[in-house]
């Protein structure tokens, strides 16, 4: 009799989670296609016909394939100039991050750092509490920043928020005995942190490099608030500049072909941009996700 009950309680347990595992399955299937489907219709409306795109027409298909937005968006001068600003400031800016944020997170982390506890108090506060945009304003000013390219590079560089995940890191991964045994052998501080934790620290390198360079290649306010010179403009600022204004060729240079043509085009130029300004952050990701995931994994089991 026990073990006939023990069976039908089994299959309803079964019948339990054959239907829980369906529901679960669903709402995923739900949230992978409301995530996904706004992609896929940016890619199929910068491709289609900018009569269908207007009129409703492209939902699940393009609609007369053609690619004469993107013939617009890359024959402006203004969007190369863009990439190669933003190229620069990502780069540089990414180098000086990793090159603040690492050496203070590996300094939080050690134990015997003198006063680390009022030092990451500190650190919190500035995510809590800023000066605002005036006195910032002002600051830069007084710094004779405004409108160079050091204040891309410099104003968010830094993120205390990489500091704490790659503090957690170092102290959940690189063990004190490796250091204590690096002392013995004469290994000083700087050798120890460049030649040992750095190398066994892969995932916390990508994660704050990739951190750093989509907050750079994203960043529009900076440029917005503090650069005058249309010549140093980020990209997304140029692309912000083309979507507020609806026309991407000016000046002494444009024909009327080109104004019939981006006339037509218009409502698919958008498309086209969001596109253009987030392909190559696109085709870097998947060569770090690995480290990526890892990295933010273990950077967030404490703290």
């Amino acid at each position: 009799m026990s073990v006939f009950i023990k069976k039908r309680q089994g299959i309803k347990d079964n019948r339990s989670d054959f239907f829980f595992n369906i529901i679960v399955n669903c709402m995923l299937i739900l949230a992978l296609v409301i995530v996904l489907y706004p992609l896929y219709f940016i890619v199929i409306a910068s491709i289609s016909d900018p009569n269908a795109v207007n009129n409703g027409q492209v939902l699940l298909l393009p609609k007369s394939i053609g690619f004469s937005c993107y013939k617009i968006i890359f024959r402006d001068k203004d969007i190369w100039q863009g990439y190669r600003n933003t190229i620069f400031y990502t780069v540089f800016g990414t180098l000086l991050g990793l090159s603040i944020s690492l050496p203070a997170a590996y300094s939080l982390s050690r134990s015997d750092l003198i006063g680390r506890g009022w030092i990451m108090k500190y650190f919190v506060l500035t995510m809590f509490f800023g000066g605002g945009l005036i006195p910032a304003y002002l600051v830069v000013k007084s710094l004779h920043l405004t409108n160079t390219p050091f204040v891309m590079i410099i104003l968010g560089s830094v993120s205390v928020y990489n500091i704490i995940v790659a503090k957690t890191f170092f102290e959940s991964t690189i063990p004190k005995e490796l250091l204590e045994a690096a002392s013995i052998d004469g290994c000083p501080n700087g050798k120890f942190f460049f030649r040992i934790v750095l190398p066994l620290s892969k995932p916390i390198v990508a994660v704050v490099t990739l951190t750093y360079a989509v907050s750079h290649w994203n960043s529009f306010f900076n440029g917005l608030i503090y650069l005058s010179n249309q010549n140093l403009y980020p990209l997304q600022l140029i692309l912000r500049e083309i979507l507020i204004s609806s026309q991407l060729v000016q000046g002494e240079n444009v024909d009327p072909d080109s104004i019939v043509e981006l006339m037509r085009v218009a409502g698919t130029i958008k498309y086209g941009v969001i596109i253009v300004s987030s392909l190559p952050v696109l085709i870097i990701y998947p060569f770090l996700q690995k480290y990526f995931t890892k990295g933010i994994m273990i950077g967030s089991i404490k703290g």
